[in-house]
């Protein structure tokens, strides 16, 4: 139980982190918890961190940077990579929706910096929202349930993030201008990996 709610904060953060710009408190929650910085090396080794007021460092250095890898230069969503005319599939044809309907999970436009409900952080959180359903079967003690929602989560990995997002996310690395930017890539490319192993191995893939 203790990994699988790892799981799902792991999901949670990143899907955060690359779904629209930080806020103060997001921030905050990120400088003051040692474990979540530890997921970020090069961040909590960068002087500004701790040398430049919130204000500033979104204002001047993170926000920017997420303008840049996400709305200017880069293309987080799926349909980009995945269709032969590189258009992104802002309609209900969108080939991540079908999953999404299935298992009760809304994309609030509203909220996420986004046109389409294939972006980056919107899969992540799917996957976080997947994560949660698992560890909700596991407390009524439904090992059934649990398997299944393991094995959509595998499904879902392999035939949509896995497909694509590994080549955003090296993109990113190389583009990034801040350290936040950087290690969150890598932890993204490097979770999603080591999950992908982790779900085959308890399904016996």
């Amino acid at each position: 139980m203790q990994n699988t709610k790892a799981r799902s904060n792991i999901y949670a953060l990143l899907s955060r982190v690359l779904l629209q710009e930080l806020d103060e408190k997001t921030l905050m929650m990120i400088k003051s918890d040692e474990n979540i910085l530890d997921f970020f090396p090069t961040l909590k080794e960068w002087k500004p961190l701790y040398e430049v007021s919130n204000e500033k460092l979104l204002q001047e250095y993170l926000n920017p940077d997420f303008v840049n890898l996400s709305l200017l230069h880069l293309i987080p969503y799926e349909t980009f990579y995945t269709r032969e005319d590189q258009k992104i599939e802002t309609g209900g044809a969108n080939p991540a929706t079908d999953m999404y309907s299935a298992y009760n999970f809304m994309v609030d436009f509203e909220v996420a910096r986004t046109i389409s409900a294939d972006h980056i952080g919107v899969e992540l959180e799917f996957m976080h929202h997947l994560v949660e359903a698992e560890i909700k079967a596991l407390e009524e003690n439904d090992a059934e349930a649990a398997k299944e929602l393991r094995g959509i989560q595998s499904e879902f990995l392999n035939k949509h993030l896995l497909k694509w997002a590994p080549l955003y996310l090296i993109n990113v690395k190389y583009e990034a201008r801040t350290p936040l930017y950087y290690d969150a890539a890598d932890m993204a490319l490097e979770f999603m990996l080591s999950d992908n192993e982790y779900l085959a191995k308890e399904l016996n893939l």
